[in-house]
């Protein structure tokens, strides 16, 4: 069996590849809704800089059987990374699950020839991942280290969650339960063609409830907003996401991103208005309930907070998770490998120095 290799570096070619890439992703067990055409191809859009694009295919004839979705960045050093950025939490290649080794082989020898002076830099990859595969495969230097935690629970309903936990503490999370139905609080899945509208009100709705407080700025910009209209709609109609809206005395007082895969639901992004908590509703009691009803009753293994250590999510007992950074270097480039290693050990260094830093009260005696 021969494959062919094709780099993509035209973003028209990028967006035509739609109908292939669905069809792999399909095939691709390992694959998150960060993996999607439609998710990498908005996001693109948004973020994506002339010239950078770097798309490696594998093709068994015209089947497209393998892909690396990368892109070339110059600091901290060249480098090609995977597309999607710091807003997305996982990142991936796509592998056809029907393929041997020599598919994995032909992916392998093609981002080694796409590097060419530059490292190849695999962020966030969750464990179990197809670029497992070919860092496994790799031939020339390389490094492993970890990347973001993840916090994941299994992917059942809420009443097996709270199984879990302690009978106090389950007993309080039924009472807050029973608070949301006593106060009405409806729940709505969106429709396709009312998700525009749903994420809209649910930025709006973002914006309000960290209104004076510390917040992901990008979650507020234009740009963010349009990545999300632009993917999410064509997520809905293939089964890659869910909305939902929550409903109060008719009016929409929060609305939720949930990602699904194979593999994994995980809610993404979510807005509340502040009238919830003055209501003494318990909001992420309801989120994490709107979430566990997509999970396929335990048919996607896990169900991700995503990334982030939040004090919250520790209240349901999650699974410690940590994704790797899978880092490709070939022999010529091997320094560029050892500055990147220095970079990660440098800015965990200096992240500790801050913590212990705020822990003794700012500098202060």
């Amino acid at each position: 069996m021969t494959y062919t290799t094709e780099l993509i570096t035209d973003e028209a070619d990028f967006a035509a590849l739609a109908p292939d890439w669905a069809r792999l992703y399909a095939r691709c067990g390992t694959a998150t809704p960060f993996q999607s055409h439609a998710w990498l191809h908005s996001w693109w859009l948004s973020y994506g800089r002339r010239g950078r694009l770097r798309v490696l295919l594998v093709r068994d004839g015209g089947e497209l059987v393998a892909a690396a979705p990368l892109m070339r960045v110059r600091s901290p050093v060249p480098s090609l990374v995977p597309l999607g950025g710091t807003i997305s939490d996982y990142g991936d290649v796509l592998l056809d699950d029907g393929r041997g080794e020599a598919a994995v082989d032909a992916l392998t020898a093609g981002l080694a020839a796409a590097a060419r002076t530059a490292l190849v830099d695999f962020r966030e990859v969750r464990p179990g991942g197809a670029a497992e595969r070919v860092y496994e495969r790799w031939r020339g230097p390389r490094r492993r280290v970890g990347d973001s935690l993840c916090l994941e629970l299994p992917a059942v309903p809420m009443d097996e969650l709270l199984a879990r936990l302690p009978t106090a503490k389950a007993q309080r999370v039924r009472a807050k339960l029973r608070k949301l139905t006593a106060l009405g609080v409806e729940r709505h899945v969106v429709r396709p063609d009312e998700v525009d509208r749903a994420l809209r009100r649910m930025l709006e709705l973002h914006r309000l409830q960290w209104q004076d407080r510390k917040v992901t700025s990008e979650h507020l910009r234009p740009r963010f907003c349009d990545h999300l209209v632009r993917s999410v709609g064509p997520m809905v109609r293939s089964g890659d996401a869910v909305v939902t809206e929550f409903r109060l005395d008719d009016d929409v007082v929060a609305v939720d991103l949930t990602l699904l895969s194979r593999r994994l639901a995980g809610g993404y992004l979510y807005g509340a208005h502040p009238r919830l908590r003055e209501r003494k509703a318990d909001v992420a009691v309801m989120l994490l309930d709107a979430c566990a009803a997509h999970t396929g009753g335990g048919t996607r293994g896990a169900l991700s907070l995503l990334r982030g250590n939040e004090p919250y999510k520790h209240h349901w007992r999650p699974d410690p998770v940590v994704n790797q950074r899978l880092l490709l270097a070939r022999r010529r480039t091997a320094p560029l490998l050892t500055a990147a290693v220095g970079d990660v050990a440098a800015r965990r260094r200096g992240k500790e120095l801050v913590r212990v830093w705020r822990e003794r009260g700012g500098g202060g005696p």
